[in-house]
């Protein structure tokens, strides 16, 4: 894990591999295999997908689990001491339960490799000296343990940062509510598309919390409203590199975008952490350009589109919106009458509500000042059966 490095000081161009077809675990294999490794006998190895959300295997949220079958074969080679395979999802989730639900327990077991839970053990402080935002962070106590740290991530739009790529994917080992405090900070004023206070944040959180590697799996990406809310993405491609800011750069530019309208990726390489010029990397293949596909961007303007549904959303962080969007979708139908007022079902999410009307469903801890004023459920976020259960007790107490 790359602590504490407030400058890039390689002057060889950094290199990014990128492998492209119907098998991802052979794509993921030959990406790392393209890659010279430090010696890793004797280490840990933390491999770290992204699978911070209830979801199954393959629906683009979390990753590709032969992605990360080939990352733990080809580790295995080098000799290290022990692998491990861990996450910390959002709250209201456990990291065996989402690690089961994308396909890594099989994985796990079948490979001999212990799955962990990073929020088991105590947080540590993480200093970040040359912070803009961040003065220091709360980091999941194994990361202190362990020599090597892979960063997996799906290829992904976000709806706040752009794209969600190995860098974006480190909010991931920030302990428990560390990683909703980042969407609560407040920054001044960015020029309009310069980003925001979460995209200073996770620069911030780059200079001293990168990733050894990056393992980008684009096997099936998502596009559009992501982080969870997006369409699936078939994409097949696989980027791997010894320098996350370079891959991410890498992946983003194969995703359709430009890697410096990317906020928190151009902030990065403001500050000296890496370069996102293609032009000064060694990209292999050489045609990689070819693999260029259009992903749908995150929408400007978020709206919820239910016609018995009004949305109060001030300043709301992901994923709390996500979760807001998934309640509707799977169970707005049964939700009792007899909370909706002159036909409306009303709802508040996000830190900066203000005046909000009698009988609102309030929804996260950023809604809790306003709590007297209706429904409240906490979570951080709730989880979309909660919210229901939740109304459905409401009702019953009516």
């Amino acid at each position: 894990m790359q602590k504490e490095k407030p400058s890039f000081l390689s002057t060889t161009p950094p290199l990014v591999t990128v492998t492209r077809g119907d098998d991802p675990y052979e794509n993921a294999f030959k990406a790392l295999s393209a890659l010279k490794l430090p010696p890793l006998a004797g280490k840990r190895i933390l491999l770290k997908p992204n699978a911070g959300r209830l979801v199954p295997a393959c629906s683009g949220i979390t990753t590709h689990p032969s992605v990360v079958a080939a990352a733990i074969d080809f580790f295995r080679q080098l000799s290290p001491s022990e692998i491990l395979l861990g996450e910390s999802p959002i709250l209201g989730v456990r990291a065996l339960d989402a690690l089961e639900k994308a396909g890594m327990l099989e994985i796990a077991r079948s490979r001999g490799v212990q799955l962990v839970d990073l929020d088991e053990d105590p947080a540590f402080e993480l200093p970040v000296p040359r912070g803009k935002l961040l003065h220091s962070l709360r980091v999941c106590g194994p990361i202190r343990e362990v020599d090597y740290l892979v960063s997996i991530p799906v290829m992904k739009t976000h709806m706040h940062t752009v794209v969600s790529l190995s860098i974006k994917n480190m909010k991931g080992v920030l302990w428990r509510r560390e990683k909703a405090r980042l969407h609560q900070l407040e920054y001044p004023a960015l020029p309009p598309g310069q980003g925001k206070a979460l995209d200073v944040a996770i620069a911030d959180m780059a200079e001293v919390l990168r990733p050894d590697l990056a393992l980008i799996d684009g096997t099936i990406g998502l596009e559009g409203l992501g982080p969870s809310e997006g369409e699936p993405k078939k994409a097949n491609l696989v980027v791997a590199s010894l320098d996350c800011l370079a891959a991410d750069a890498v992946a983003a530019f194969l995703m359709g975008f430009e890697p410096a309208s990317i906020p928190h990726l151009r902030m990065a390489a403001e500050r000296g952490l890496g370069t996102i010029d293609l032009d000064r990397m060694k990209i292999i293949p050489p045609e990689y350009r070819l693999f260029q596909q259009s992903f749908a961007p995150p929408p400007k303007k978020i709206s919820i589109q239910y016609p018995d549904v009004i949305v109060h959303d001030c300043n709301s962080c992901s994923a709390c919106l996500s979760t807001t969007l998934l309640f509707l979708r799977r169970y707005l139908p049964e939700v009792p009458k007899s909370l909706f007022q002159d036909g409306k079902l009303i709802l508040g999410i996000g830190k900066d509500i203000k005046d909000p009307p009698p009988g609102i469903i309030l929804i996260g801890n950023c809604t809790a000042a306003h709590k007297e004023a209706g429904i409240y459920i906490p979570g951080c976020p709730p989880i979309a059966s909660s919210i229901l259960l939740r109304l459905k007790e409401k009702a019953d107490q009516k």
